[in-house]
C-alpha cells in the first residue's frame, strides 16, 4: 500500500507543479513585470514553464536536502546530483529574469 501511494505521489507532482506554476506566473509574476514596464505578451508559455521548473527544483531541494526523505531508489538525491536537472534550471531563471534586464519579454 506504501508503494502504491509512493506511485500515485510522483505521477501527480508534475501535474500539480505545473498547475501551481501557472498560478505563480498569472497572479506573481504578471504584476511584477507590468510593475516593472514589461509587457506580459508573447509567448508566454515559456515565463510559466521556466516558473514550474524553478518550483520543482525548490520542490526537490526541500524534499531531498532538508527532509532527508528516504525512498527505495533515493530520487531526490539522484536528481540534485544531476547536471541534466541542472542545466535546465539555468535555462528557467535566464527566462524568469532575463526580461527584467531586457526591459521587455523576449518570448
Amino acid at each position: 500500500m506504501k508503494k502504491m501511494v509512493y506511485c500515485l505521489f510522483k505521477l501527480m507532482e508534475f501535474p500539480l507543479i505545473l498547475a501551481l506554476g501557472l498560478l505563480v506566473t498569472i497572479f506573481i509574476l504578471k504584476p511584477l513585470y507590468e510593475g516593472s514596464g514589461i509587457l506580459f505578451i508573447g509567448n508566454v508559455w515559456v515565463n510559466w514553464f521556466g516558473v514550474s521548473y524553478m518550483l520543482f527544483v525548490l520542490y526537490n531541494l526541500i524534499f531531498g536536502l532538508f527532509l532527508r526523505m528516504e525512498t527505495e531508489n533515493n530520487l531526490f538525491r539522484q536528481r540534485l546530483s544531476s547536471v541534466l536537472f541542472w542545466l535546465p534550471f539555468l535555462w528557467a531563471s535566464y527566462v524568469v529574469f532575463i526580461p527584467f534586464v531586457k526591459g521587455e519579454n523576449p518570448f
